[in-house]
């Protein structure tokens, strides 16, 4: 094995220690910004990321290229970033890379919170109460309102853990606002800002259990630990085994915790994390699961030094494929404690007297970890290291052990370590570490998770003890004023206690110095001139006072850049400038002086009037862009608008502003483009290049926001005759990623005529050809040559092909569509067309120049055939009404609706006729069985054998197939089979409960339909039906017969929710009418009298017939769920839509794609 170190700092050094000992050779990396990071010493090799700060170390791509070139075979993602990230662990796995954590399918799992708790369910561990689904804010409150009063409620992040997206509601009206900050924190975080709520246990202990398993089934424990010692739920101090836990509940914790794991499969190194009720609510639950971290979690040090198991080193062995058994990790005492181990999260910031969190940076001048028995120090900072405020502000991780099973031995050795640890340049939480050991309810155990935010004022007040010596030279420890910790007579350093074991010692030796200090505090007046540090760091611009000065306060005495930002300095105080530090030009670092200054009672400081700003005043910046943005909208076109309007055609701007109702907010309009014509021509010629694209809420009347989403993508006719550019491919690159990233619907209009010959995106500002000179349409069509790459490098038919079963995808499509423009519009899931369309994979100059024929463009795809052979699904009149069918069709993926109204469903039993023989009208019985206005059917002139529509039930969105009997009497063919299958995909794909009313004599059979592979076309229904998950209900209005039901509904009738039949239905394994003269052949050609063979046919038919109807066949013998009366078949369908558990949010598609045809 050779191993990538995917992460950085005391992780990554700890994963590289362990592999050292293994013999396994590794790389680190990290971005330019962090080549100082401590781990790239420490491995064998280390390799530069590409990009800066946390982004480089979450680029999956950059992070598998690099393993794959410097020949690892094995990837360890350690804790944050990329470690839970089942993208991540499924690249490594396609690259033949060991991702050493748990399963692709797991981290699926324990990534979506919702997805766990209903594992957890299943598993029989208890969880909290709450909603296992994506809620909305209403939702939200709802459940905030039933629960009882004085208990709160936590909202969460479903994508997610560490805190973020996350806080607790303790009153109705902090519902809305709560949400809305945890949503937009959790899609910041996580790409996804969905969320679920649960019931907040007012207090309770944060105890996890760490679990081990191999690839061959078998499940370990290494015990328990506390996390209870929080803030904003972020982890601060932690301990193993959880102290003052009764041995019976310990029990049943871990036994919870191994049980999940194993009923899931768990594979490699993970915690299991539980909340234990500590209310005294003797009505309550003792304790409930709330999450699993599938990875190395940060305080897996604490298990490691009270069970002795190198849990990074069974890591790396059990990726290998070795056994629990072979590490020798099947020991019954494995898991028994030997003492107690505490940790304590050194982070770089310093808290404030009112518990705010300030975090810091600079150049470390220091930096001595503690040592000494039982006391270990993860970190990795160094003299001279320059630390980032663009990574975590963990900086070491001190960890005390005792042996002893007093706790309080273990408290004393781990605030002793925290005060030997000598860390200089930066503010640390040293002190505040300390404060919450010496803690009375700490000692006791006597903690719950809300313990810090509680204690906060005593904590943040308190300060750093040290136990180290400072050089003479040197400056004071972090944390601590200078001059407060001069050396002692009796050759101590710092502070002394009189009894180190007492893990209250600390705290009272505080207090007494407290008090001493405001004892000795005579409030005499400082001497000698003060320092006025530089607040940040950079270059000095200006020095705005010299020697002698008298300065006030608040005045400006110098000016720093910083990153292309001039900061002004101030003076603090008002006085006599003593001396100036600094000189413009020179470099300082933050904390620097800038001056000193004699205080003294100068006078105040001139009152500065500030400048009245009018508001409606248009800067010159601003009325540049204003500028721009004239040449986009339609007044400036106004030409080429009008030319649109005569052929009762409107503009994108129109279009959109219809489908979106005035939300729509546009991505990239500014674009033009990429040409070396002069940029004004192309601002007024090629308006975004001639698509339009951006983000707004369809249907927003009908549903609340998150539902009503969309994305849309508009090509622009009147910009190159809506040809494609190379900017405008990558734009649509950046909205297609968009789409498949939060899940938005995408409608895309397609008017256009393909490609640009030469397009590649690239841009020259001047050209120097000897070429005879371009203008116009012929320019923009060079544009880009000379870039490099071939003409099918583009991505932007992956990434949209890639969102097919994802999202929604609407084609739109009013005129001319050709070429590229046309394949755009062939991967949506249904093509949308107005009938002056003309649709094809060629134009006419494709055409002619292939020498194929001259056509007009109206001539090679006009709707006269596209609509009957399927091409196009919707035929509609004209623009508009191509967006109101648009946005009919994406209302069903939208969820349900609160108002409908439903026809008289008695009309139902007369809608098929008594006599078997009659003719009737399948599209009546639909109108009347669903809800009014709610039936958009799709590919109505393609095979209509078989009608495919979209409905609503009780404002329920569903799919609908349905036999036609005025087509070959509802037999299928193979136009039929593929179009209710691929219908079937797009229902299945996205949770739509399919509706199938049957009436079916069979398929269709005789040489001309076994031409057409009739035979593969119609197994494509059974394949469909039976592999879908969504529900489907079965209604069987009159004829079952054969295979051709079957098809109908998955295969069998027990395949759907339920199948049920009205009297009118008869089943038989084919037409009665050709069984009977089978069956009775002979018999009726032995019978010479026409009239007497008449009349026994007809008795033989009746007697079929008779047992072939519902009542006597499926209702006597079962196969069907009952025989109904038709107008209870609404009924039937609104209790099974309501008797369907709730769909759970995927991370993934439920299919790969949808099928095109």
């Amino acid at each position: 094995m050779k191993l990538l170190v995917a992460n950085r700092g005391e992780i990554a050094i700890r994963i590289i220690r362990a592999a050292a000992e293994l013999n396994i050779p590794t790389v680190a990396v990290a971005p330019k910004d962090d080549a100082g990071s401590l781990h790239t010493g420490k491995a064998d090799e280390a390799v530069t990321l590409e990009g800066i700060g946390a982004a480089a170390y979450l680029d999956i791509e950059q992070i598998v290229a690099v393993a794959k070139e410097s020949g690892c075979d094995a990837v360890h993602p350690g804790y944050g970033f990329l470690a839970e990230n089942a993208d991540f662990a499924r690249r490594c796995t396609e690259e033949g890379l060991t991702y050493v954590g748990p399963r692709v399918e797991t981290l699926e799992l324990f990534g979506d919170k919702a997805r766990a708790r209903v594992a957890a369910t299943t598993a029989g561990l208890p969880i909290i109460r709450g909603l296992d689904h994506a809620v909305s804010a209403e939702e939200a409150a709802a459940f905030f309102a039933e629960l009882s009063d004085g208990r709160g409620m936590m909202i969460k992040a479903v994508g997610g853990g560490g805190g973020r997206g996350s806080r607790v509601v303790e009153s109705a009206d902090e519902v809305a606002a709560t949400f809305d900050r945890c949503s937009t924190e959790a899609q910041a975080a996580f790409g996804n800002g969905d969320l679920y709520v649960e019931e907040f246990i007012q207090q309770a202990r944060h105890v996890e259990v760490q679990i081990l398993g191999d690839l061959h089934g078998a499940i370990i424990h290494l015990g328990e630990r506390e996390c209870s010692v929080q803030r904003y739920f972020q982890k601060i101090i932690e301990v193993a085994p959880a102290p003052n836990l009764a041995d019976d509940l310990r029990g049943q914790i871990i036994e919870a915790a191994v049980r999940l794991a194993d009923d899931v499969g768990y594979s490699n190194a993970g915690t299991f994390e539980f909340l234990v009720d500590v209310s005294g609510n003797e009505n309550g639950q003792r304790f409930a699961f709330i999450e699993t971290n599938a990875r190395l979690q940060v305080e897996h040090t604490v298990t490691e030094e009270v069970t002795g198991v190198d849990i990074v080193k069974a890591q790396l062995r059990l990726a290998e494929g070795a056994s629990i058994a072979e590490l020798g990790l099947d020991r019954p005492d494995v898991s028994e404690p030997r003492g107690y181990a505490i940790q304590a999260r050194v982070c770089m910031e310093s808290i404030r007297e009112d518990g705010s969190i300030v975090p810091s940076g600079g150049t470390l001048s220091a930096y001595e970890a503690p040592s000494g028995p039982g006391v270990r120090t993860d970190g990795f900072g160094y003299g001279g290291y320059q630390t980032s405020l663009s990574f975590d502000s963990l900086l070491a991780k001190v960890i005390g052990h005792s042996p002893s099973a007093d706790f309080a031995d273990a408290i004393a050795r781990t605030s002793r370590a925290l005060s030997e640890f000598r860390i200089e340049g930066v503010d640390t939480n040293i002190g505040f570490l300390q404060s919450i050991l010496a803690h009375e309810d700490f000692a006791t155990g006597n903690i719950d998770t809300r313990f810090v935010d509680n204690e906060m004022t005593g904590l943040a007040t308190s300060t750093a003890l040290p136990r180290f010596v400072v050089p003479a030279a040197g400056a004071p420890a972090a944390g601590a004023p200078a001059g407060d910790i001069p050396a002692q007579e009796d050759g101590y350093a710092g502070a002394r206690v009189e009894d180190s074991r007492d893990p209250l010692a600390l705290f009272n030796h505080d207090t007494q110095v407290k008090s001493q200090d405001s004892e000795t505090d005579d409030g005499s007046e400082p001497t000698g001139p003060a320092n006025l540090p530089a607040p940040i760091q950079g270059n000095v611009i200006s020095v705005d006072i010299t020697e002698g000065d008298e300065v006030r306060a608040g005045q400006q005495i110098a000016t720093i850049e910083s990153l292309e930002l001039y900061h002004v300095v101030k003076a603090d105080r008002g006085g006599k400038v003593h001396a100036v530090s600094v000189a413009v030009g020179e470099s300082v670092r933050k904390g620097d002086p800038i001056m000193q200054v004699m205080e003294a009672d100068v006078g105040a400081s001139p009152v500065e009037t500030p400048e009245q700003i009018d508001p409606d005043h248009i800067r010159g910046d601003l009325e540049l862009v204003n500028e721009r943005r004239t040449y986009i909208y339609d007044d400036f076109r106004a030409e080429k608008i009008a030319k649109r309007h005569a052929k009762n055609q409107r503009s994108p701007a129109e279009n959109i502003e219809h489908l979106f109702d005035g939300t729509f907010r546009e991505y990239g309009p500014l674009v033009t483009a990429g040409s070396w014509q002069k940029q004004q021509w192309l601002r007024e010629t090629t308006q975004a290049d001639g698509l339009v694209m951006g983000i707004g809420n369809v249907n927003g009347h009908l549903f609340e926001a998150e539902r009503s989403r969309a994305a849309v993508v508009h090509y622009d006719y009147m910009v190159v005759a809506g040809t494609q550019g190379g900017r405008g491919h990558y734009k649509q690159d950046r909205m297609y990623e968009l789409a498949g990233r939060f899940r938005l619907p995408l409608v895309l209009f397609a008017e256009g005529g393909g490609g640009r010959p030469g397009i590649s995106g690239g841009e020259a500002e001047t050209r120097t050809t000897s070429a005879p000179p371009v203008a116009g349409a012929a320019a923009i069509d060079l544009a880009g040559q000379g870039g490099g790459g071939v003409p099918i490098d583009s991505y932007t038919f992956t990434k949209l092909c890639e969102l097919s079963g994802l999202v929604p995808l609407v084609g739109v499509n009013s005129g001319r569509c050709f070429a590229g423009n046309t394949v755009m519009l062939a991967c949506c899931d249904v093509i949308i067309a107005a009938e002056n369309s003309t649709i094809g994979l060629g134009g006419p100059a494709m055409i002619e120049g292939g020498g194929l024929g001259i056509y007009t463009p109206e001539e090679v795809g006009p709707m006269s055939f596209q609509v009957p052979n399927g091409v196009v699904d919707i035929l509609v009149k004209d623009d508009e009404a191509a967006i109101d069918a648009t946005r009919k069709y994406l209302s069903y993926f939208q969820g349900p609706i609160d108002h409908w109204e439903a026809p008289d469903q008695r009309r139902l039993r007369h809608i098929i006729p008594e006599d078997r023989t009659e003719m009737y009208d399948m599209r009546e019985i639909i109108e009347t069985l669903v809800d009014q206005d709610s039936i958009l059917e799709i590919r109505e002139a393609f095979g209509p054998a078989i009608i495919t529509a979209f409905i609503r039930i009780e404002g329920r969105p569903m799919g609908l197939i349905a036999n036609n009997p005025h087509h070959l009497s509802g037999a299928i063919d193979s136009d039929a089979s593929d179009k209710a299958a691929r219908f079937l995909q797009l229902c299945d794909s996205f949770d739509l409960p399919v509706l199938s009313l049957m009436d079916c004599p069979g398929i269709m059979i005789g040489p001309e339909y076994e031409r057409a592979a009739l035979l593969r076309h119609s197994g494509r229904m059974f394949v469909t039906g039976a592999n879908m998950t969504t529900a489907m209900f079965g209604v069987v209005v009159r004829k079952a017969y054969g295979m051709g039901v079957r098809a109908m509904c998955g295969g069998s009738s027990l395949e759907p929710f339920f199948t049920v039949a009205w009297p009118t239905a008869e089943f038989a394994d084919m037409t009665i009418d050709g069984r009977v003269k089978l069956i009775f052949r002979e018999e009726l050609q032995a019978i010479e009298d026409p009239d007497e063979r008449q009349a026994v046919y007809e008795q033989r038919l009746d007697e079929f017939l008779d047992r072939a109807r519902a009542v006597n066949s499926g209702g006597t013998n079962y196969g069907i769920d009952d025989v109904i009366d038709p107008s209870e078949t609404r009924e039937w369908i609104a209790h099974g839509l309501r008797s369907l558990p709730p769909t759970l949010p995927r991370s993934e598609k439920k299919r790969p794609n949808i099928d095109t045809w």
